[in-house]
């Protein structure tokens, strides 16, 4: 067997015979070349031995099972088969960083002591009444941001202002809001 570039064409014809036929021989080829590149490149990128390992099985049982989404127009198979094995990488850290069920707190959370409520609802009356006394320019626009949830584009398009008018008057608005909360 002989050593191929992967952009060579020889790995689309392998990639074809993979889809078309099922080629084992051809997916043998393809996987000798390409899986200890991808697990070499995982390692680089920060992945763990067993990550890398993993992963790399992985990306090539893909590549096996999704041969016909091959398109050479759109990429080389290196590229291909690269960014399945970055978004495979992606999805176990993503993975490994998502609490399982049982670590999940289980019951109803504990009551906040009086004195915190308390404190709460004053800080809540505090910031309604510094929200009431800004100008009514101002009041609008953090109305639609905060409470609306709408982003400066947004309030742009509905109110008809520009986006910097925008955002100086939210910006002169949470000023005023913080030197009242103090």
């Amino acid at each position: 067997m002989t050593t191929v570039n992967t952009e060579d064409p020889d790995w689309v014809a392998c990639m074809h015979k993979i889809r078309a036929m099922r080629d084992q021989a051809a997916f043998v080829e393809l996987f000798q070349h390409f899986a200890p590149r991808v697990k070499s490149f995982l390692l680089r990128s920060g992945a763990s031995e067993t990550l890398a390992e993993e992963c790399t099985q992985e990306v090539m049982a893909t590549v096996w099972r999704k041969a016909q989404l091959f398109d050479p127009a759109r990429a080389s198979v290196s590229t291909w088969i690269f960014t399945i094995a970055r978004n495979r990488k992606i999805d176990a850290l993503r993975k490994q960083r998502r609490p399982e069920p049982e670590d999940l707190p289980w019951g109803p959370e504990a009551e906040p002591d009086q004195a915190d409520a308390m404190a709460l609802q004053q800080e809540t009356e505090k910031l309604g009444k510094a929200i009431a006394a800004l100008p009514p320019k101002q009041r609008d626009l953090i109305e639609r941001a905060y409470f609306g949830d709408l982003s400066h584009s947004e309030i742009a398009e509905q109110t008809g202002l520009p986006l910097g008018t925008i955002k100086s008057r939210i910006r002169l608005a949470l000023d005023r809001l913080r030197h009242e909360m103090k």
